[in-house]
């Protein structure tokens, strides 16, 4: 998310609006959209177009698509009617009631109790405020009227559900957070004639900050104890500041708060342990977690000696880069770990006489100035620990010490520790985002390599500077280095026979006769071993592989691409341009070796680098024979293909008639395809 590298893309057609979010679907992996209000469209991660998805149209407005883990999807029409997707999905057209006919929904929520999917929504009519709760798998409705509270109105609402009671929280107009109790009832006949019960709140929390008022924009429940308000604080003649902040509803105390100065959209999410929101153009998840609420966390008088080292509240860094960096630590209390970069301060005076294991805020100090035994016992003691939620975020605030320290001091560089980290860890480029630029200053090939072939988010900047320094490596040099050739050793050939090369490429469709007749001219003797050999060594197409095989996108790859030098492009072409014979010598046009370069990334970084450099190469004399042989192979691959394809019926047929044959005799048969 912080390089802001798109993994999918869809879009409607001009003039259509998409009229709810979009959600994904956990049971079938399928993302659900609704566009003008009714029309109902359902496709893969690995579907393309959107035109061509699955697509219903249904008889009502939708408001609201809900996806629960293990509920399904509920789709919520704006006429207050619940219908599971499923029973949906059997018939589209079906009349959907309406049941809250002159009111408006508001807000609305979907929670698991037990095995049941619950729906729970809010509507506003003639300024009163009504919430409803629905069991769609048991057909089951209940409508509550919420208790006025003077001039004073809802602004949002969310909710959660303990001990089959729902608890409404309600963010009023008056700068105060109300909360409602709603018992989930059984349905009976003296129920549903009931007339509609009023709900009675109770004052949760006021939001005062320092004797300023906190006007909040939305909230949600992190547990049972604390909330999140995303909000804004006015200052006398100055722009309101928007901030997050974090509230102890047990102890009414504010936990902590952040000041975003790049403002927001006024929308904040929670998933997971996590929070999402929008800060600036970017947008931004803090990972959290909430352990069991006492008066002396509320307070930040916390003595255990354990937490001595790290503040009793949310130690927030600065907005770098437009990203909101998060970390906290402390016994009892709220916790904010962030994805990408933590920072500890720690009480110095309490570091020595520490004993037991270290916390990260003592273990980030030990870094700075350790030696690299030291850095290395005690890394190998926290990567031996259990698995826990927040180990990955721990172990990459230490990769980006340890960074740090590196960029400080240019002799310190534990290369072997590094590498074992990238290698028996899960990380991303957001985790320990200086590592790859600290690997490349020491041109540490082997580490880079593993970089690109594990990590998910790398920069396309990164993944360009990468491809330069490979290019412009000796081959001297890389001989000495210590590369994993697993991708390219098993078909990365110094010299070729021939014969060989012939043959196998005639099996695919491609020998010189046929590229002489398509062309009418004579390939030249010495242009006929193009292809033959493989233009760079093996540790550089090892490494070379590594680039192929990182994700990236276009429009951000393309402007770094043309930066590449004239030489370095042509040879990193030949090298495609090699793999692509290589490939084209199979049927199944697949190469051999583990993580080997598959046909359409060969093809898609060609198609690439011709965009970027296709000037380049038509003036330059050495890439004139590389580009006419490039030519005339895939001219005759079309060919070879076209024949192919006009043959196919008679190819299906034959395969029929083989299947319909019984082999137990000798028999020569003559087909003739017409």
């Amino acid at each position: 998310i912080s390089d802001q590298k798109p993994l999918g893309c869809w879009s409607v057609k001009h003039g259509q609006i998409l009229t709810c979010p979009v959600v994904c679907n956990f049971e079938t992996h399928e993302y659900i959209a609704v566009h003008d209000d009714k029309v109902l469209r359902i496709w893969k991660n690995e579907d393309m177009n959107l035109d061509k998805a699955f697509k219903a149209t249904l008889s009502a407005d939708v408001y609201r698509i809900h996806s629960l883990p293990q509920g399904g999807a509920l789709v919520l029409f704006r006429g207050g009617a619940v219908r599971t997707l499923d029973v949906l999905l059997e018939a589209p057209q079906q009349e959907i009631e309406n049941l809250i006919s002159a009111e408006a929904i508001r807000w609305s929520g979907a929670f698991m109790e037990g095995q049941q999917p619950v729906l729970i929504f809010t509507t506003e009519k003639d300024r009163n405020f009504f919430v409803y709760v629905q069991k769609p798998k048991l057909s089951s409705l209940h409508k509550y009227k919420l208790e006025q509270q003077g001039s004073a109105k809802p602004l949002c609402f969310t909710a959660h559900i303990t001990n089959q009671t729902v608890t409404l929280l309600c963010l009023y107009s008056n700068n105060s957070v109300y909360q409602v109790l709603i018992p989930l009832q059984q349905d009976t006949e003296e129920e549903e004639e009931k007339e509609e019960e009023i709900l009675s709140k109770s004052l949760l929390l006021n939001l005062s900050v320092s004797g300023a008022v906190l006007k909040g924009i939305s909230l949600v429940v992190l547990d049972k104890d604390h909330i999140a308000v995303l909000g804004s604080l006015p200052e006398p003649g100055k722009k309101p500041k928007e901030c997050l902040t974090i509230w102890n509803t047990k102890f009414q105390t504010l936990q902590t708060s952040k000041e975003l100065p790049l403002g927001t959209s006024g929308q904040l999410w929670c998933y997971e342990e996590k929070f999402f929101l929008i800060h600036g153009k970017v947008l931004t998840v803090i990972m959290y977690k909430c352990e069991t609420s006492s008066l002396a966390a509320a307070v930040g008088k916390l003595k255990d000696s354990q937490t001595l080292d790290v503040s009793s509240f949310v130690n927030w860094n600065t907005l770098e880069d437009e990203e909101l960096v998060v970390s906290f630590q402390s016994q009892e209390s709220v916790a904010l770990k962030a994805e990408s970069r933590m920072s500890l301060r720690s009480n110095r005076s309490t570091v020595a006489g520490q004993s037991g294991p270290l916390s990260v805020g003592q273990l980030l100090l030990r870094l700075k100035d350790a030696s690299n035994y030291v850095v290395e016992t005690e890394l190998k003691k926290l990567m031996a620990k259990a698995p826990t939620p927040d180990l990955q975020a721990t172990i990459g605030c230490v990769v980006t010490a340890l960074t740090d320290r590196c960029k400080r001091n240019p002799k310190f560089y534990p290369q072997n520790l590094l590498q074992e980290i990238v290698e028996t860890r899960d990380l991303s480029y957001s985790l320990c985002p200086d590592l790859m630029a600290v690997a490349l200053e020491q041109k540490d090939l082997h580490l880079l390599q593993m970089c690109l072939e594990r990590f998910p988010d790398i920069p396309e900047e990164i993944t360009y500077a990468c491809l330069k320094a490979f290019l412009s490596v000796s081959e001297d040099h890389l001989k000495s280095v210590d590369v994993n050739l697993d991708s390219a050793i098993c078909y990365v050939d110094v010299e070729l026979n021939d014969m060989e090369v012939k043959t196998e490429i005639l099996e695919n469709g491609f020998g010189e006769e046929m590229d002489q007749d398509m062309c009418d001219t004579k390939i030249p003797q010495e242009r006929q071993s193009v292809g033959e050999s493989c233009p760079v060594g093996l540790q550089k197409a090892a490494l070379l592989n590594a680039v192929l095989h990182s994700a990236y996108t276009e429009t951000f790859l393309l402007p770094h691409l043309k930066n590449l030098p004239a030489q370095q492009a042509v040879l990193f072409l030949r090298y495609l341009y090699y793999l692509y014979v290589k490939c084209s010598e199979k049927v199944n046009t697949t190469l051999p070796g583990i993580r080997s370069p598959t046909i359409n990334q060969i093809m898609d970084w060609m198609c690439l680098l011709l965009d970027a450099q296709f000037t380049v190469m038509v003036m330059l004399p050495e890439a004139k024979d590389l580009l006419s042989n490039l030519h005339k192979f895939v001219r005759a691959q079309v060919r070879f293909y076209s024949e192919l394809n006009k043959i196919e019926g008679s190819l299906r047929e034959l395969q029929r008639l083989n299947h319909l044959r019984e082999s137990q005799t000798y028999s020569i048969e003559v087909l003739e395809i017409i």
